[in-house]
């Protein structure tokens, strides 16, 4: 049983992958727990767990053994297409690399992942997209393409594209990590507002300290493990 203010709670994960005859242990008894609204940083060497527990959280992956609830939610029992829809309703996720259609304009990505879900009607789609794109400052972007962006734009029409579902968390991995550094400061500052604004729950995967240091607390891994909270 989850507890009611607990959007993410991890018990002892085990997630190995086959390579050949070899078996890899990337997460490793991994335990942790976030509250709602908090925003968090996930921080560890190459070969930590990062990129394993990030596909974890954001239901791309399932572990080997343990439980997951994601807003009381057992993903750990879900198979398929209801892994897909959990996903869909509940994650948001924030790529380094932005993951824009690059033949659609601002709208249409920050529309895509309604698309999916049922008892929408078009109308109410579009003005939720263009509503996020002015809170985003795009409203002057919504019919570019991400060729007609700068980094930054289209790191925030991820953004907008991240909170459409209302999800239970946002996923941010390396979001400034391609950007320099006014403009990451700016997406931070975006991302942090969010939070403070909506209550958007941030998990933040990153391996600037400074970033780290915005967020309310860092999770350290090692080994698969986390090694200090």
């Amino acid at each position: 049983m989850t507890k009611k203010n607990n959007v993410v709670e991890a018990v002892d994960l085990f997630k190995t992958y086959q390579m050949g005859a070899v078996d890899v242990h990337a997460l490793r008894g991994l335990s942790m727990t976030i509250k709602k609204g908090e925003v968090v940083a996930i921080m560890g060497p190459s070969g930590s767990g990062k990129s394993t527990l990030m596909n974890v959280l954001g239901c791309l992956d399932k572990p080997t053994s343990g439980k997951y609830f994601l807003n009381g939610e057992n993903v750990q029992e879900l198979e398929g297409d209801q892994l897909a829809d959990i996903r869909n309703r509940q994650v948001g996720f924030v790529f380094q690399s932005y993951n824009l259609l690059s033949r659609s304009t601002a709208l249409s990505n920050v529309m895509m992942p309604l698309r999916y879900l049922r008892n929408n009607g078009h109308l109410d789609l579009e003005k939720k997209a263009k509503e996020l794109l002015v809170r985003v400052g795009l409203e002057d972007r919504i019919t570019h393409k991400p060729y007609e962006l700068s980094g930054g734009q289209q790191q925030r029409v991820a953004i907008a594209r991240a909170l459409v579902n209302d999800p239970a968390i946002v996923l941010a991995d390396e979001p400034t990590g391609n950007l320099d550094s006014k403009t990451g400061d700016e997406i931070m500052d975006l991302l942090l507002g969010l939070n403070k604004e909506k209550g958007v729950t941030l998990i933040i995967v990153t391996h600037d300290p400074e970033v780290a240091a915005l967020t309310q607390r860092t999770v350290h891994l090692f080994d698969g493990r986390v090694k200090n909270e």
